[in-house]
């Protein structure tokens, strides 16, 4: 069984790792906006607590994105427990950019199916595939999310130079 120090060490990385995929692919808005799907964020993707009109301060974006990235990061160790830190990143910088179904739902995702039988590559290799958005009815896929799983693909499978 993993030590309480390993398994915080092990999301620490993983969160310092997602965090480098998700700056680059959200970029930074300190006032509120719609997303594609018309969900209010702002800063580098956040959707929790949103205030409208409110002007963040770079300080509250690197909260923001920390804090949210730690809590998506620690839903996927809560679906699939000890996962490595690469794997981990990856999910959950899609957690945080999607929301859990992806990793934790395996009824709806076959990624999730595969995580949980404990098929990492077969999994890792799935992120690809939620590329799209629904717009009103039809999935729609998006180049920005299409580089993004890319890049979530090659750091689960363990790619040093994912990132670049």
């Amino acid at each position: 069984m993993e030590s309480q120090e390993n398994r915080i060490k092990r999301i620490k990385a993983a969160v310092a790792i997602a965090i480098t995929i998700a700056v680059p692919a959200e970029g930074l808005r300190r006032v509120a906006y719609h997303d594609p799907v018309g969900i209010l964020t702002v800063c580098y993707g956040s959707t929790t607590q949103v205030q409208k009109g409110k002007v963040y301060s770079l300080e509250e974006c690197w909260d923001r994105l920390d804090s949210d990235m730690q809590q998506a990061i620690l839903t996927v160790d809560r679906c699939v427990p000890g996962l490595q830190p690469n794997v981990l990143a990856a999910f959950g910088d899609a957690v945080y950019n999607i929301g859990p179904r992806i990793a934790c739902d395996p009824a709806k995702s076959t990624a999730a199916r595969l995580l949980k039988a404990g098929k990492v590559v077969d999994a890792c290799k799935q992120l690809p595939r939620w590329n799209k958005v629904n717009m009103g009815g039809i999935f729609v896929p998006l180049p920005g999310l299409t580089k993004r799983r890319n890049i979530e693909m090659n750091i689960c499978l363990g790619g040093s130079d994912a990132i670049h």
